[in-house]
C-alpha cells in the first residue's frame, strides 16, 4: 500500500468537514503511508456558498497537519482551461472532472505501469517538499484535450513541455509568474527518449531561472512512464511547488477575516459544538503558511551566511 488519494472540495460542508475528518482518521490508522489530496479550493469569482471562506480555512488548517501532498484545484481555473484552451462553449462538471482525472492518472501512472524513470507518491514528496508545511502544489497537464476529441496531432517533447509549464494551463487560480518555484516535477508518458526529456527540463530552468529559487539547484525532477494514456501517443503531467500558491490562501484569508470580524454565520458552527478558538487557530495557521511561502520566495543564497555572521557577532 503506497498511500491514499482523497478528492474533496473545501467550499462545502461535506468535502471540507467530513473530508478532513476522514483524512485525520486514516492518518491515525496508517501513520506511515502517504496521504495525497486533490482539493478543490473556492474560486475567486464563482462562489457556491456564503460560508466558503470558513470551510476552506478550517480545512487548510487540517491539511497542513495531516496531508503529505495537496494538489490544489480550482473550478474557475478549470473552466478557463475549458473555455480558452479547449474552446468549449458550455463546459459541464464532466468536462472539469475529465481534466482532474487526467491529472490524477498522470500522478499515479508510475505506480501502475512500468517505466524508465520510476516515481511513486513518496519519491514525489521527497523531491517536491523542501519544508514539511509547504506541500500545496499546482498541477498542469498536456496535451489538453476535450472529452471525445482526443488529439490526432502527435506532440513532441518540447511542445508538451511548453504547454505544461504554461501559466494559463495551471489548474488553480494562482499565477506561477507572481512567485518562484521551490521545486517541480514532471511525469512524461509514452515512448520517448529520457535524454530529450532531461534536456527540455534543463532548458526550462535555464531560460526562466529567475522563477526558480537559486538555493535549490536542479529543482525539477522528471520521470518517464512507458505507457501513454488511452488515445494519446504521449502526455505529461506537471506538479509544481510554487510560492505563488499563497495568492489562493491570501484571498480566502481576507474573505474569512471580513466575516469573522463580525462573527457572521458563526452560530451555525458553534451550534454544532465548535469553538470560536478553532476559528482563530485556523486563521493564524493559514496566515503563518502565507508568511512562510513569502519568506522562501524572498530568500536568497547569501542570506543564510549573513544571519550566521550576525549570530557570531552577538556571541
Amino acid at each position: 500500500l503506497q498511500g491514499f488519494q482523497v478528492c474533496h472540495s473545501l467550499g462545502g460542508g461535506t468535502g471540507s468537514g467530513m473530508g478532513t475528518l476522514l483524512i485525520s482518521k486514516i492518518r491515525e490508522e496508517y501513520p506511515d503511508r502517504m496521504m495525497m489530496t486533490f482539493s478543490v479550493f473556492p474560486s475567486p469569482k464563482v462562489s457556491d456558498t456564503v460560508v466558503e471562506p470558513y470551510n476552506a480555512t478550517l480545512s487548510v488548517h487540517q491539511l497542513v497537519e495531516n496531508a503529505d501532498e495537496c494538489m490544489v484545484l480550482d473550478n474557475e481555473a478549470l473552466y478557463d482551461i475549458c473555455f480558452r484552451t479547449l474552446k468549449l462553449a458550455n463546459p459541464t462538471f464532466g468536462d472539469l472532472n475529465h481534466l482532474i482525472s487526467a491529472t490524477m492518472s498522470g500522478v499515479t501512472c508510475c505506480l501502475r505501469f512500468p517505466g524508465q524513470l520510476n516515481s511513486d507518491l513518496r519519491k514525489l514528496a521527497v523531491n517536491l517538499i523542501p519544508f514539511p508545511r509547504l506541500h500545496f502544489f499546482m498541477v498542469g497537464f498536456a496535451p489538453l484535450t476535450s472529452r471525445g476529441s482526443q488529439q490526432y496531432s502527435a506532440l513532441s517533447v518540447p511542445e508538451l513541455t511548453q504547454q505544461m509549464w504554461d501559466a494559463k494551463n495551471m489548474m488553480c487560480a494562482a499565477d506561477p509568474r507572481h512567485g518562484r518555484y521551490l521545486t517541480a516535477s514532471a511525469v512524461f508518458r509514452g515512448k520517448m527518449s529520457t535524454k530529450e526529456v532531461d534536456e527540455q527540463m534543463m532548458n526550462v530552468q535555464n531560460k526562466n531561472s529567475s522563477y526558480f529559487v537559486e538555493w535549490i539547484p536542479n529543482n525539477v525532477k522528471s520521470s518517464v512512464c512507458d505507457i501513454a494514456p488511452t488515445g494519446l501517443k504521449m502526455a505529461s503531467t506537471f506538479i509544481g511547488n510554487s510560492t505563488s500558491i499563497q495568492e489562493m490562501f491570501r484571498r480566502v484569508s481576507e474573505q474569512f477575516t471580513a466575516m469573522f470580524r463580525r462573527k457572521a454565520f458563526l452560530h451555525w458552527y458553534t451550534g454544532e459544538g465548535m469553538d470560536e478558538m478553532e476559528f482563530t487557530e485556523a486563521e493564524s495557521n493559514m496566515n503563518d503558511l502565507v508568511a512562510e511561502y513569502q519568506q522562501y520566495q524572498d530568500a536568497t543564497v547569501g542570506e543564510e551566511e549573513y544571519e550566521e555572521d550576525e549570530e557570531e557577532e552577538e556571541a
